[in-house]
């Protein structure tokens, strides 16, 4: 049956059954009652509401054991039962699933007080008695449900392993999807994986709409089986008891979002009735798991992954959330007004980083890590700064590099830069000491502690690399094949052109899914048909579809960049949970067009 259980889960998704001890409160179990208990001296109880689970829609119901551990039951002297209660509850389970086609999952929970006494060793017996008892009592899978500490449930899990029987590793997140110590979703995904947990997933902690916010990150970390056992809402105290305010229509409309978001096992827990499975089972039948892209961090390592190197910059966001960056143009002058209050905006908008780019175009602007250093200290916002190989020999990018890490400047995008010719200084000489591929080699190596000769600088630099990337035109593998290099070279995220053709963002995803770093796609919105025409037929690396470029076709003023908006929201809706973060590009400085964007893209993560 065990396996069956997991065949049958990649095709389908799953419903669950709802809360056991909020219902069996409500049937008139005191609140000081051991609910375990009674599977042994009120098992028609615990038989009735089985039923009513099972005819509201459960195909996964769970035992009534939840609290039947060594630790909770010694403490009320219950101790010498806990094969009986746990071999009860399977049994009970099972006869009300006689002739149905349905699963039994073993529940264990978290041990509670007492485990404080207990050393390793004896705190993974504890697990072990009850898994096997449970696994005596012909459970098709064990459910380890409501923990609050990744260390306990890692314990869990390598108990219940030993039975043979599939296993639900669930975690009980708080606010921010973190575990105590702070510990992210992604990092405990990667830590039960690791484990062997055969699904993973959240139940508890929260409403439906926070366990969403959390399981779309497990989801981009991990392409295991996920799964969502949500609270009805959070309790309210209303004349002596708690009552949950989520109707049974709005919980299964979360538990369809839940599906999209990638859960494949999807029940309910504290304040959950068998009305609210009724209404998710009628939703959720015969659909089939969501595809899901397995997002990479920098390093190789999923999404979410900790980076563990100094200098993890904006990219430490990508813990917690999508990454959005926006590129703001240096001033040609002094001013440097309207790109502190744009970044002030932007930041206030929930944007994670600021691009700052030297001299584009090879035309002359401030110098962007004075510039960079600023807006840090003035706004309090990460800032990426572009340094390209055109300005200096290799003597001044090392010197002006150590300069921007003492200005805390720790993340730069290393690119080649435009050739002198093409500005408007006649007498400006280009320099290329270096390229890109070289200038991430260097930028390596100096957060290594060394410079260009392998003299020692000290402690190391720290920066966050990244790199340009340009997926437009016919030839994707060789512009892939130059991204693999400079990752290889050192560089832990990608910035791309402006892309507008999806079918471009589709190729980009397959073609660089081995390099294991973020890249984020360039989103620079349109303004105008002028525009449009301007960007397809003038600038390098820019291709306007047709399609979008009839769509844009005689739109001016407002209009235009009402147009040009839709157009980027519509690529960014369609990326949302297959990239983990976007680079805008505001056509003419026009930051209240980005600031827009940003809000967009993180209203995606409530």
């Amino acid at each position: 049956m065990g396996g069956s259980f997991l065949e049958t889960l990649a095709g389908e998704v799953l419903v669950g059954d709802g809360a056991i001890g909020t219902m069996l409160y409500a049937k008139g179990v005191a609140l000081e009652a051991n609910f375990e208990h009674l599977n042994l001296v009120r098992p028609e109880l615990v038989l009735e509401l089985h039923a009513e689970y099972l005819d509201a829609g459960s195909r996964v119901i769970e035992t009534n054991t939840f609290g039947a551990n060594l630790v909770k039951l010694s403490a009320i002297g219950l101790g010498g039962k806990l094969a009986e209660i746990n071999r009860q509850g399977a049994h009970l389970a099972r006869r009300a699933a006689k002739g149905r086609e349905v699963f039994v999952a073993g529940s264990m929970g978290p041990l509670g007080r007492g485990k404080a006494e207990l050393a390793e060793g004896q705190l993974q017996e504890c697990f072990r008695a009850q898994a096997a008892a449970l696994a005596e009592g012909g459970v098709d899978l064990l459910i380890l449900e409501t923990f609050g500490e990744l260390e306990e449930l890692l314990s869990a899990v390598a108990a219940a392993k030993e039975t043979g029987l599939p296993v639900v590793a669930n975690l009980a997140f708080g606010e921010g999807s973190r575990l105590a110590g702070g510990i992210g979703a992604e990092v405990a995904a990667l830590r039960l994986a690791a484990a062997g947990a055969d699904l993973i997933g959240a139940n508890c902690g929260a409403g439906p709409l926070e366990l969403l916010a959390t399981l779309k990150r497990l989801a981009r970390a991990t392409d295991l089986p996920l799964a969502a056992y949500p609270n009805s809402g959070f309790p309210e105290y209303v004349d002596g008891r708690y009552i949950y305010r989520a109707t049974p229509d709005y919980f299964a409309g979360m538990a369809l979002e839940m599906a999209a978001a990638g859960a494949s096992l999807i029940g309910g827990c504290c304040g959950t009735t068998p009305e609210h499975i009724r209404g998710m089972a009628k939703r959720l039948r015969g659909l089939p798991p969501a595809p899901r892209t397995l997002l990479a961090a920098p390093g190789g390592s999923p999404a979410g992954a900790p980076v563990e190197r100094a200098g993890a910059g904006f990219l430490a966001a990508w813990c917690k959330e999508i990454v959005v960056t926006v590129e703001l143009d240096p001033p040609r002058g002094l001013d440097c007004s309207k790109v502190l209050a744009g970044s002030r905006a932007l930041k206030e908008a929930g944007a994670d980083a600021i691009n700052l780019a030297e001299n584009p175009l090879a035309r002359v602007r401030m110098g962007n890590i004075a510039l960079a250093s600023l807006v840090r200290r003035e706004v309090g916002i990460e800032v990426i700064a572009h340094v390209t190989c055109r300005d200096r020999n290799l003597i001044g990018l090392q010197s002006d590099l150590m300069g921007a890490s003492l200005l805390g400047v720790s993340s730069i995008l290393a690119v080649t830069g435009d050739p002198a010719s093409l500005g408007e200084d006649a007498g400006a000489s280009s320099v290329f000491d270096l390229n890109s591929f070289t200038l991430v080699k260097l930028l390596s190596d100096l957060n290594s502690g060394v410079n260009a000769l392998g003299s020692p600088i000290g402690a190391g630099t720290g920066f966050t690399i990244g790199a340009a990337f340009n997926p437009n035109g016919q030839k994707m593998e060789v512009q892939v094949a130059r991204l693999a290099k400079k990752v290889a070279n050192g560089a832990s995220f990608a910035q791309t052109q402006p892309i507008y053709d999806l079918r471009t963002l589709e190729r980009m995803l397959e073609q660089t899914a081995h390099l294991g770093i973020p890249i984020l796609p360039g989103v620079l919105p349109l303004v105008s048909g002028r525009n449009a025409e301007f960007l397809h037929n003038e600038v390098p690396g820019i291709v306007v579809p047709d399609e979008i470029r009839r769509r844009m076709a005689g739109k001016t003023g407002e209009e235009g960049v009402a147009e040009g908006l839709a157009i980027a929201r519509e690529f960014i809706e369609a990326a949302i949970g297959r990239v983990g973060g976007f680079y805008l590009i505001p056509p003419f400085g026009k930051h209240q067009i980005a600031v827009e964007l940003v809000k967009f893209i993180k209203h995606f993560q409530i």
